[in-house]
């Protein structure tokens, strides 16, 4: 849809007040990202609007697959954001300014928008980031560092830093953001980067082969000093 379509009926098409925003979580030499968008001087979540004919899930799956190209991601609701301030319609006139377009204060984009926040963990090297017509830029951030982000993006982003760290302790979700094959001692740096403490290594290898979920390679890690770890894989 071109962007006067999209000002003049986009409220035909979409569910107005209501969008959705992902955390994309990726995980890069020892630290866990984001990847964000940049419109003007600022960040913001990947995100977008749900078709009126389309079911929620349906929407927040295309518009992972429409930022990153991952047709079957790991992707789990977070929760409901609804502040009264979340309105973009400041914006929203720029760009209709910038693009020619005639702005109307009544525009179904000037309003306030509840969002429905999702998170995804991915692993960064499988993706294919793209910008959109709106946005002009993307880029992986660190959680502990980002940048200066619209409305309230950046508290959906430590909320969902926050429930995968409460996640993991229930259900091994977190090879999502690793290569097709690791070894044990990378899942465990991963573990204790995503909980922000030490874990004792031993436990936490037995507690990981107990699961049953991962199954041993014959092929050893031979890339780094050392020992050589056995690699592994998620049974399919």
């Amino acid at each position: 849809m071109d962007l006067p379509t999209f000002y003049a009926s986009g409220a035909d098409h979409f569910l107005p007040n209501l969008s959705v925003d992902i955390v994309i979580i990726g995980y890069e030499q020892g630290v866990l990202k984001a990847l964000l968008l940049r419109i003007g001087d600022r960040w913001l979540l990947p995100g977008g609007y749900i078709g009126r004919q389309e079911p929620v899930v349906a929407a927040a799956e295309r518009i992972l697959e429409e930022r990153t190209g991952i047709a079957e991601p790991h992707l789990k609701f977070l929760a409901v954001f609804g502040d009264p301030s979340r309105n973009f319609g400041a914006q929203w006139q720029v760009f209709a300014q910038q693009a020619g377009i005639p702005w109307q204060p009544q525009s179904w984009v000037n309003d306030r928008f509840v969002t429905l926040g999702y998170y995804s963990l991915v692993h960064i090297e499988e993706t294919r980031p793209r910008v959109g017509e709106i946005d002009e830029a993307y880029g992986w951030f660190p959680l502990e560092a980002l940048p200066s982000m619209w409305m309230d993006h950046a508290l959906i982003v430590e909320a969902a830093r926050l429930r995968l760290k409460e996640d993991i302790r229930h259900e091994q979700v977190t090879f999502n953001l690793l290569p097709d094959t690791f070894t044990m001692p990378e899942l465990h740096q991963l573990h204790q980067t995503i909980l922000q403490e030490p874990l004792d290594r031993s436990r936490f290898q037995k507690k990981m082969l107990a699961t049953g979920l991962f199954e041993r390679l014959p092929q050893r890690r031979k890339d780094s000093p050392g020992r050589n770890p056995y690699q592994y894989r998620v049974k399919h």
